[in-house]
């Protein structure tokens, strides 16, 4: 813990100082948070922020996997990524693995980024059959039970019924709808929103404490409460903490 506050101490005084000129008008500072979630499993959280001229701008990355890896990635971090927080407003960036569920065989990897006041979802899996499934964001980050029920529902805080996105009729919050898995068994997804925020107080929108299912089937978009995608097949929650 000391070794790593230490570095970025150091690395933010570099970075404060690489301009004489901007020396008082532009300031740096990274903060790094190091936690220990279990024997294996580290999750660091760096903050970085800039003032600029009065202005404040933050960026946060979140890495989480063994320790070894976790102190490279956070090594990693160069001035570049610095004056990229420049450019943003907020950014806040998190990866989660999928877990397999109801005896698949899937996994996966889901990465969150919130920029500019909009969160994108972007998912790989693999180990899926061929075809359309769905994808939703259900209302627990609990993925413990062996067919993903213990993360509940479809998150669905405005109390709407289910359906595609932006219907004018209603639709969940969590309702994402669905993708195409190649003959291969991988498929993506791509999703971006500002009804979502990573770790904001507002209720309707944080996805914190939530969970992204994946399910054997197609959503119909009008079966209530779920549109009847069948089996959960992978379960990641969303956590930062």
């Amino acid at each position: 813990m000391k070794k790593i506050s230490v570095l970025f101490a150091a690395l933010a005084f570099a970075l404060g100082c690489d301009n004489p000129k901007n020396a008082t008008k532009e300031e740096k500072k990274i903060e790094v948070k190091m936690e220990k979630l279990s024997d294996t499993l580290v999750q660091a959280t760096v903050t970085v922020n800039t003032t600029k001229e009065g202005k404040k701008i933050s960026k946060e990355f979140i890495y989480k996997g063994d320790e070894e890896t976790v102190r490279a990635k956070i090594d990693a971090l160069t001035a570049e990524d610095v004056a990229a927080a420049m450019d943003i407003k907020i950014e806040k960036q998190l990866q989660i693995s999928l877990n397999a569920k109801s005896g698949s065989g899937t996994s996966g990897m889901v990465t969150l980024t919130e920029k500019e006041g909009k969160v994108t979802l972007e998912a790989h899996i693999n180990g899926l059959s061929e075809g359309t499934h769905a994808i939703h964001i259900h209302e627990k980050a609990d993925c413990s039970a062996e067919n993903g029920t213990s993360a509940g529902g479809h998150w669905n805080p405005t109390f709407e019924n289910h359906g595609a996105w932006g219907a004018a009729s209603g639709f969940h919050r969590g309702d994402i709808g669905n993708f195409q898995a190649n003959t291969e068994g991988h498929g993506m997804v791509n999703f971006s929103t500002d009804l979502w925020c990573i770790g904001c107080e507002d209720p309707k929108k944080n996805i914190v404490g939530k969970a992204i299912i994946v399910h054997q089937g197609e959503d119909d978009l009008t079966s209530q409460p779920s549109g009847a995608a069948g089996a959960r097949v992978s379960c990641a929650g969303i956590i930062t903490e």
